[in-house]
């Protein structure tokens, strides 16, 4: 049987933007961080808290890193403002 409509052109750009792209990194860094958390609440004499404490430390920095990302994409995308003053 013949196609009637072609397919479309096969893009290779990302379905995603960067900035949905930060957002949703920055959702699964705050889950990860949640859950260590919850971890450390239920096992806090365990000997693998230090390790958990370094995780959590590690994904607080990787939080702030990408909000700083973000924060300077959206800056980048609003018009400058001149004034005269």
């Amino acid at each position: 049987m013949l196609k009637i409509v072609p397919d479309p052109p096969h893009s290779t750009e990302s379905p995603y933007f960067l900035e949905d792209t930060l957002v949703h990194a920055t959702e699964y860094v705050m889950c990860a961080l949640a859950v260590t958390h919850q971890s450390l609440t239920h096992l806090p004499k365990s000997p693998a808290t230090l390790v958990m404490l370094t995780v959590m430390h590690e994904l607080d920095a990787t939080r702030t890193l990408l909000e700083s990302a973000l924060a300077q994409l959206q800056m980048s995308a609003r018009p400058p403002s001149y004034t005269l003053h």
